[in-house]
């Protein structure tokens, strides 16, 4: 039950830390005003409408003994008082009766306080506080005739109440404002922390992080920087071990080709050309891989066109398109083009026929390339993402490909907040889906 219970207030509570901190602010105050009130409209403010109404009952018990004792001309003097000192309307109405309809609020505290007074001191009677917006009208049978008497609604009513909430709200509404000012202080460095991290995992370059608000966050903020400069200095040093291999090896290959030119044996020279040739696109392959992108700068760019002139450069007839248009996407538009060429350099390598689809659902697009080559084992899905790493079988068929497309591919994708799935496709070979967030 316990466990029920805690799921339940997950679910209803709010996920972010703003708001969840303006709950554990306003909610305190909210309870607070609601007991203070609740205790001076018990202890105060219906206990002093009581005191005021049961004295208001005793001046009309006094009127009615005065008509019932009085002469004429006393009970003119006796009205005439009231009427000067305490705002009393009064008038006997002959032969008239008490009117049929019930105009008596129930779920009013004033009306439900003269009831009580009145019901145990006063006979027959009847009472209207809703007609006129500042007297009460009350009618109390009395011989063969009607006893009407006006009062002042503030005789039974104390008009503090609308100071009292007044003070009661305006101060707790100013606590909660301020609240959410200083809680809107206190967040935003977290927010920029959160941004800033996002920004450094998808590969963006981004500039030193300064951080500010509490110490906590600071002490974070000061951490997270240290940790990317850490990163950035690995991902800088391996770039340039493998950059600078690539580079050295360059030279001998250079050096070969210079030397195959003079060798007469056309048939070996041939041979030792193919070998070089390989190992140049096996460099070409490494220096890809340690370029990450993080330079390149983030556009707006229509992905439909993209593709279209990606496909429009390798002149092949067999690759079929269904390619919705007019596709906008805000990322780096190298990379983009970096991963959808080596998908259709393995769709051309290994298959003949390749379809290629883009379209956007929700908030994704999709773009879907698959061929009609051996494909892939599904236990294989989550290795040929890896470096370096090689298929053998059907797929060594290749041996200048280092395996590393499709892991230039899938860093892409994922630097961009997307992400690249595996599945057999139609034709019979591999299917290979970019989802990239719209």
């Amino acid at each position: 039950m316990y466990f029920g219970l805690s799921r339940f207030l997950k679910n209803i509570l709010p996920k972010r830390l703003f708001y969840r901190g303006l709950l554990i602010v306003a909610i305190p105050i909210v309870i607070l005003q609601i007991t203070i009130s609740l205790v001076f409209f018990d202890s105060l403010w219906i206990k002093t409408n009581k005191g005021l109404t049961r004295a208001l009952v005793s001046e009309i018990v006094t009127i009615i003994d005065i008509y019932n004792n009085e002469s004429e001309y006393n009970k003119k003097i006796v009205t005439d008082l009231y009427n000067k000192n305490f705002s009393f309307s009064v008038r006997f109405l002959e032969n008239e009766k008490l009117p049929d309809i019930k105009v008596e609020r129930w779920f009013s505290p004033m009306d439900r306080t003269l009831r009580r007074e009145l019901k145990p001191q006063i006979g027959e009677h009847w009472f209207n506080t809703i007609s006129y917006k500042e007297v009460v009208d009350l009618r109390i049978k009395f011989r063969d005739g009607v006893l009407q008497i006006f009062f002042p609604k503030e005789r039974i009513q104390a008009s503090s109440i609308r100071i009292f909430a007044f003070w009661i709200t305006v101060p707790a509404f100013l606590m909660i404002v301020i609240a959410i000012i200083f809680l809107k202080n206190q967040t935003r460095p977290i927010t920029k922390l959160a941004q800033a991290s996002e920004r450094f995992g998808r590969g963006e370059e981004i500039e030193e992080f300064r951080p500010s608000g509490a110490l906590e966050i600071r002490m974070a903020g000061v951490e997270f920087e240290k940790m990317r400069k850490r990163i950035l200095r690995h991902l800088n040093q391996r770039s340039e071990m493998l950059s600078g291999i690539s580079h050295d090896l360059r030279t001998p290959l250079t050096r070969i080709k210079l030397q195959l030119a003079v060798i007469k044996d056309k048939n070996l020279s041939e041979k030792i050309s193919r070998d070089v040739d390989e190992m140049e696109k096996m460099l070409n392959e490494y220096l890809q891989f340690t370029s990450s992108g993080a330079k390149d700068k983030t556009e707006t760019f229509d992905i439909a066109e993209l593709l279209d002139e990606i496909i429009l450069k390798y002149e092949n007839a067999n690759i079929q398109t269904k390619i919705k248009k007019k596709i906008f996407f805000n990322g780096r538009k190298n990379l983009i083009t970096r991963s959808i060429n080596n998908l259709l350099d393995n769709s051309i390598k290994y298959g003949k026929k390749i379809s290629v689809n883009l379209e956007k659902k929700n908030s994704n697009i999709y773009i879907t390339c698959e061929d009609d080559g051996p494909g892939v084992h599904k236990s294989e899905y989550q290795n040929i993402i890896k470096p370096f790493y090689k298929i053998d079988k059907s797929r060594s068929i290749s041996k200048s490909s280092v395996g590393l497309g499709l892991s230039i591919a899938s860093d892409a994708v994922k630097s961009h907040g997307g992400d690249i799935m595996f599945g057999k496709s139609k034709m019979g070979g591999l299917k290979v889906t970019i989802s990239l967030p719209y």
